[in-house]
């Protein structure tokens, strides 16, 4: 190697401080072609008063002390040497630790460092390098900056003014270089449950909740952060980057949603422009889609809170079964009329059905057969029944934010009121999807759109359970309303193993109720509420139907 190079390992580093071009080894490194190379040093007083002659007037450094002294302390620094390179600065302190902190912090495999010709007391310079991180393959590192020689404050000697944008251009007052990963959370992404990535975009109702699970599986995805070399400000947020080696890797967390069921739900509720959709598979509680209109609006489909009107008479059909105080293919009265708690309650167009049985009323929907057996019950029958045989109520953990459902206690009108679906009772299609899909299976199972092994977590059990001749009696009224009753016309065409419940549910100050639809087909069961709508069947209905249909 020529007089042009100089190379020096030091603690594992290898570095190197190359000559610029048209100026002689000598001039850079302190001695001459014939002699060799020698370790340079910055000029001082004595050097320049050797064989007697006067020391100059103190001034700017002259062109020898800028080439000595910028040389000797870029070939200190590439060497390794850091404390003589800090020495050679009018700041040693900071620059030890500031040329330290390089090493340490950047993590720089090997440097070169190629000085320019000098512009007076300045010296540019080009640093080459490479950085590499962990198993990661070297990155090729390079920046130019310029030193400036100054006379020191003795004014006997010549230092390198110390400045922390000498490292590097862009280095500020309290930055730094460092490499690493990089400070920001890796990606996650949300994926179906095909394994693929969901998009928010093409899926739009799903934005908020890929955002929740974002947040909220952030250390579960098993995502990496992206490995840089960049600037750091004193706070850590980063001014520039410098080299990537590595891209971010993302989590992932598995959802449960069949993106073409998702689509078909999208489509359905936007045709009936406002309003919300789910669909639940009964065989094992997964929530296979989701979707509001508009889509960037409120998650009514999950966390709404609406009275679900006659939907809610699966359930009061359930506790009176339970009771022994309806059966389908008994006698049950339905007049147009019944007083309980000081209100009188109606049937929708005021109808009667004498002489029918409980079938009969299930399937017209009618308000009076339910109403009237409210004397026979306590306050707090319909809210643990609700609780303890449909897990209403209960705390589900479905891995994104829902409300779940609430029947509380109350007494005599409200109670009564409470049968039908009015009240107090609240519940969002996802509750009373549910609702359908335990009927469907026979066992309440709680929705969930992250399946629970995915992060251990426990999923809500129902203390009690429907019998199977409970389940059988409410899947033949729930179908009795799709082959002869108020759901006939939304379901129709729909074949396979059915049954379906309407609802409108009245609200105050508003001029249309809200409609509902709960229904089930085969092994999916789908709920929807448009409010302000009208009736259940009309405005509700084609949106299920049409969820039910694309499942095929």
């Amino acid at each position: 190697m020529g007089n042009g190079q100089r190379v020096a390992v030091v603690s594992g580093v290898c570095a190197a401080v190359v000559s610029v071009a048209g100026l002689g080894a000598w001039s850079l490194l302190g001695g001459d072609e014939e002699d060799g190379p020698t370790r340079p040093v910055a000029a001082t007083s004595e050097d320049r008063q050797g064989g007697g002659e006067e020391s100059p007037e103190a001034g700017p450094p002259d062109e020898r002390e800028v080439l000595e002294t910028s040389g000797a302390f870029l070939e200190a620094w590439a060497s390794g040497d850091l404390a003589a390179a800090a020495e050679l600065t009018d700041d040693p302190e900071a620059a030890r630790a500031a040329l330290g902190a390089l090493v340490e912090d950047a993590a720089l495999a090997r440097v070169t460092v190629r000085p320019g010709a000098p512009d007076g007391a300045r010296v540019p310079f080009a640093l080459e390098s490479s950085v590499s991180w962990e198993d990661q393959p070297a990155v090729p590192l390079a920046w130019d900056s310029e030193l400036t020689v100054v006379r020191d404050e003795a004014g006997d000697g010549a230092r390198v003014a110390w400045q922390p944008s000498l490292l590097h251009p862009e280095l500020a007052e309290g930055a730094r270089i460092e490499t690493g990963p990089d400070g920001e959370a890796p990606p996650v992404e949300a994926l179906d449950a095909n394994g693929e990535p969901l998009d928010a975009e093409a899926l739009p109702s799903l934005a908020p909740l890929i955002e929740q699970l974002r947040e909220r599986y952030e250390e579960e995805a098993g995502g990496t952060p992206a490995v840089s070399t960049r600037i750091v400000d004193a706070e850590g947020e980063t001014v520039a980057t410098l080299a990537e080696l590595a891209e971010a890797e993302p989590g992932r967390v598995p959802t449960t949603i069949d993106p073409a069921l998702q689509r078909a739900a999208q489509a359905a509720i936007d045709d009936a422009q406002r309003g919300a959709v789910v669909a639940v598979e009964p065989s094992t509680g997964a929530i296979r889609a989701v979707a509001n209109a508009p889509a960037d609006g409120f998650d009514t489909a999950l966390q709404g809170s609406y009275a679900p009107g006659s939907t809610f008479k699966i359930v009061s059909s359930s506790l009176l079964i339970d009771r022994d105080l309806a059966s389908p293919d008994r006698r049950h009265p339905c007049p147009r009329y019944f007083t309980h708690g000081g209100w009188r309650f109606q049937n929708d167009d005021e109808f009667d059905i004498p002489n029918g049985t409980f079938a009969d009323s299930f399937a017209r929907s009618c308000n009076t057969a339910f109403i009237s057996q409210a004397p026979e019950l306590s306050d707090d029958d319909l809210g643990n029944h609700a609780r303890d045989v449909f897990g209403l109520g209960l705390n589900w953990q479905v891995g994104v934010t829902t409300m779940d459902g609430r029947v509380p206690t109350q007494s005599d009108a409200q109670m009564a009121a409470s049968l039908i679906g009015q009240g107090a009772v609240r519940m969002n299609p996802l509750n009373m999807a549910s609702v359908s899909a335990t009927v469907q299976s026979g066992t309440f199972r709680q929705p969930y759109l992250v399946p629970a092994d995915f992060d251990g977590r426990e999923l809500a059990q129902a203390p009690g359970s429907l019998s199977a001749e409970a389940a059988g009696q409410l899947r033949a009224l729930m179908n009795r309303a799709v082959t002869n009753g108020t759901a006939t016309q939304a379901m129709a065409g729909l074949g396979g193993n059915v049954g379906a419940k309407t609802g409108s549910a009245e609200v105050d100050g508003q001029e249309n109720p809200n409609a509902w639809f709960t229904a089930f087909r085969d092994d999916l069961a789908v709920a929807a509420v448009v409010p302000d709508s009208g009736h259940g069947g009309e405005f509700a209905g084609p949106v299920v139907a049409d969820v039910l249909r694309a499942a095929g």
